[in-house]
């Protein structure tokens, strides 16, 4: 093996420890964890199990996120049925990736010892930060394929331009990536439109509008290859109109905010508020992100487009996200990639306090330094670390699992609140569509969540309802209240009942 590899590979060994150590403390899908009670990563959980127990999401299970995310929670659920410590792997997988090009990224500014260094404290900020929040979201699954674009557009504008136009197997690569957040959370394409609007316009710095269109229409080939398997897996089972209707339709005219009687005015103020906020909210990864933003835009020693390319692509991104009207603590995660700029700009400012250690402590020591430092950022910032005080003897949701499996085969529906976990604990595959309460306002009558729930439990169809807060008028008729805990967190607090059905 190369010495060059050997080094990769210690490098990547070292990022490896940083990982498992920051999210074992991080994420509530970690073993430090009883369980992680999170409802959209348990939807998430419960429609990936679906696709591999034959329900098709969007027309036999319903969630509105896409499908590669659903794929990637089912291999998880193939580990674990019942915990989440498939997801915990995938988790460490992700960030994995996420390291490695935060350290390629970062060594193209500045050199080997500060570079791995900073990685893993830009990494330990994005894990303490509050828009990480319980561990295994639809954006942090995005990050791995954000950042990996980003070190091909950043490598490029570095080493290549203005020297030449960027290659069409780069673009197309960068067409693959777009195709994955597409089926991810295509919130997070305000990033690639950005990308390869920039990307076309390094074509028409050299006067090559053709080559330009060309590498526009090779990214989109390339954009298009990950819906393949989907068009196929939809249109054998005849619901190519469903994967529509559930992804596309419900997210961009129903979920959102798109078109709300609002002036241009009202919204730029509404984005500086956003912003402003996640300032605040995120600051363990925000101040090198708008450190690294003031520093590309002020690098003279970069051409005009290079500067301004890293701002661009932030605004882009930022408005991929928000630009729908809707704002919940997680949605900025993927604006956390843009800390990389700050840690290459620390970096390399750091570089010369180092060069004259041993290249041992280079290597090793700092790299442990930053790990310890890491470690006490999550520990001190992190909301899910009070969790890991929660055992199982004592946490509800386990009481709630052993009734519920004191039936052969139950049945289960979700009331009042996106899966809360129950699904997991008893390894229950929903066997309807709507198997927890969606905030959807459809007027459509077969498409209405609330009045599909309402039924399901009016003609008992279900062996067990768990309900949040609001009881169903008709839950009497079949139904029997058996258990109750009330259980919250932070400023929340919440009645969860469990129904079984009698008669």
């Amino acid at each position: 093996m190369l010495k060059k590899d050997k080094a990769f590979i210690s490098k990547c060994i070292i990022l490896l420890v940083a990982v498992i150590a920051g999210l074992s403390f991080a994420s509530r899908s970690s073993y430090l964890y009883c369980f992680n009670n999170w409802d959209d990563a348990n939807s998430y959980f419960s429609v990936g199990k679906g696709i591999f127990n034959g329900r098709m999401p969007y027309r036999d299970i319903f969630d509105q996120k896409g499908m590669y995310l659903y794929f990637f929670y089912g291999l998880c659920y193939l580990i674990s049925h019942t915990t989440f410590i498939g997801v915990f792997i995938m988790e460490i997988i992700f960030a994995l990736v996420d390291a490695i090009f935060f350290y390629k990224i970062i060594r193209l500014y500045a050199g080997e010892k500060t570079s791995i260094t900073l990685t893993i404290l830009s990494m330990g900020g994005i894990f303490s930060s509050r828009s990480f929040w319980w561990g295994g979201s639809a954006e942090e699954i995005c990050l791995p394929f954000i950042v990996a674009a980003l070190y091909l557009f950043i490598e490029y504008f570095k080493k290549q331009y203005p020297d030449g136009a960027m290659s069409f197997r780069r673009v197309f690569i960068g067409g693959l990536l777009a195709g994955m957040i597409a089926n991810i959370k295509f919130t997070g394409l305000g990033f690639f439109f950005a990308w390869m609007m920039l990307v076309f316009v390094s074509f028409l710095v050299y006067k090559e509008l053709k080559e330009g269109i060309k590498a526009c229409l090779v990214f989109l080939l390339g954009m298009f290859v990950p819906f393949i398997p989907w068009i196929i897996y939809f249109g054998v089972q005849g619901g190519l109109y469903e994967w529509y209707w559930g992804y596309i339709h419900v997210n961009v005219f129903v979920y959102s905010k798109v078109g709300a009687d609002t002036s241009v005015l009202q919204s730029i103020k509404a984005m500086i508020k956003i912003f402003y906020g996640l300032i605040w909210d995120n600051w363990m990864y925000m101040f090198l992100v708008i450190i690294g933003l003031v520093a590309s835009v002020l690098d003279r020693k970069a051409m005009i487009l290079t500067r301004i390319s890293i701002v661009v692509l932030f605004v882009f991104t930022f408005l991929g996200i928000f630009g729908g009207g809707r704002e919940l603590p997680y949605y900025s995660l993927p604006l956390s990639v843009f800390a990389v700029f700050g840690g290459a700009f620390l970096a390399n400012r750091l570089d010369k306090a180092v060069q004259h250690e041993t290249s041992g402590f280079g290597f090793v020591g700092l790299p442990v330094f930053a790990i310890m430092m890491a470690l006490m950022q999550i520990a001190t910032f992190s909301m899910n670390v009070p969790f890991m005080a929660e055992r199982k003897e004592n946490y509800f949701m386990y009481r709630f699992r052993d009734e519920v499996l004191q039936t052969e085969k139950p049945t289960l529906l979700n009331v009042g609140c996106l899966d809360a976990g129950l699904y997991t604990l008893c390894d229950i595959v929903p066997s309807c569509r709507w198997f927890q309460t969606q905030t959807l306002d459809i007027d459509d009558p077969a498409n209405n969540p609330y009045m599909e729930q309402e039924r399901y439990v009016r003609e008992g169809l279900i062996d067990y309802v768990l309900v949040r807060d609001s009881i169903p008028e008709s839950i009497d008729d079949h139904y029997d209240l058996i258990d109750s805990e009330e259980y919250g967190w932070g400023d929340y607090d919440f009645m969860y009942y469990l129904y079984k059905k009698v008669r």
